[in-house]
């Protein structure tokens, strides 16, 4: 069965963005929207009860089928926005050798080498910039980077792919900005990102990284715990509203050939969280 693509050369931007990035006025507001007190402001507001109304048009702009999720009474915007699904709905491969993916997303994939210049959003980074670490780099020379793309309708809650221990974390404070492609127009806007880096020990995979980065008017990824030993289909944490990513980095892995072909064409998969995606290398 072929897994649905999307074509990143076909997503538009919105009229809001584009005032936002295109015009001068536009311009000085989004200097402002970026700011930490704003975006603070905005993820409190969202917390309160009077978000509540936007709940309905959110479930019904998006074709949020309800069904899927744990039935609750959301008090405010971002309880609904991290709302559990049913267990059920997203079953877990736990076949020892199976790669699974951590999110529903959309997924790219790239080969890594010294060279390598990597796309998300359409900003262009090494895993040095990534990861702000030229030695962790080097190791993940011949492996693969996964990235992960969660748009404002997916689930937002992520899982740890394999079983296995965490080795080191760090988060990077920076500036809260959008992560569509229209941002990336004039300047690399992407890297100004908040993003939490975890460096794991895993049972089946080796040594690998995840991270997770943050958008406009998100700031928030609540990662549950950052020491200590995990399992595979485990929850490691959530993103509070707005687009996020996840991108995982490892080398002990083989991914499936479709998503290599479609991500050679540009192509993002529709993945699930829990699905497998590939396998640990013979």
């Amino acid at each position: 069965m072929m897994r649905e693509t999307t074509n990143l050369k076909t997503l538009e931007p919105s009229g809001f963005l584009k005032f936002l990035y295109r015009n001068k006025i536009g311009r000085g507001l989004l200097k402002v929207l970026i700011t930490k007190p704003v975006s603070s402001a905005a993820g409190a507001f969202l917390s309160t009860p009077l978000s509540k109304p936007l709940i309905k048009g959110f479930i019904k702009n998006n074709n949020i089928d309800m069904s899927q999720f744990e039935e609750k009474n959301f008090s405010n915007y971002n309880e609904f926005f991290i709302r559990k699904i049913r267990e059920e709905k997203r079953p877990i491969c736990f076949e020892k050798d199976a790669l699974i993916s951590p999110a529903d997303s959309r997924l790219l994939v790239y080969k890594i080498d010294e060279n390598l210049n990597f796309r998300i959003k359409n900003a262009y980074y090494s895993l040095v910039t990534l990861f702000e670490n030229k030695a962790l780099a080097k190791e993940f020379e011949g492996g693969y980077l996964l990235v992960f793309r969660l748009c404002v309708d997916d689930y937002h809650r992520y899982c740890y792919f394999d079983s296995g221990e965490i080795l080191d974390n760090k988060y990077i404070k920076s500036k809260l900005h959008t992560v569509q492609p229209i941002a990336l127009e004039k300047d690399d806007y992407f890297k100004e990102n908040s993003r939490e880096i975890t460096v794991l020990k895993t049972d089946n995979f080796g040594k690998a990284v995840m991270v997770e980065i943050g958008a406009m008017m998100v700031g928030k990824i609540v990662n549950h715990k950052r020491s200590g030993v995990f399992k595979k289909g485990e929850e490691k944490g959530y993103f509070k509203f707005g687009g996020s990513t996840v991108a995982l980095v490892l080398k002990n892995a083989c991914v499936d050939e479709e998503i290599i072909s479609n991500s050679s064409k540009n192509l993002e998969t529709r993945v699930l969280y829990g699905e497998k995606i590939g396998e640990m290398k013979g």
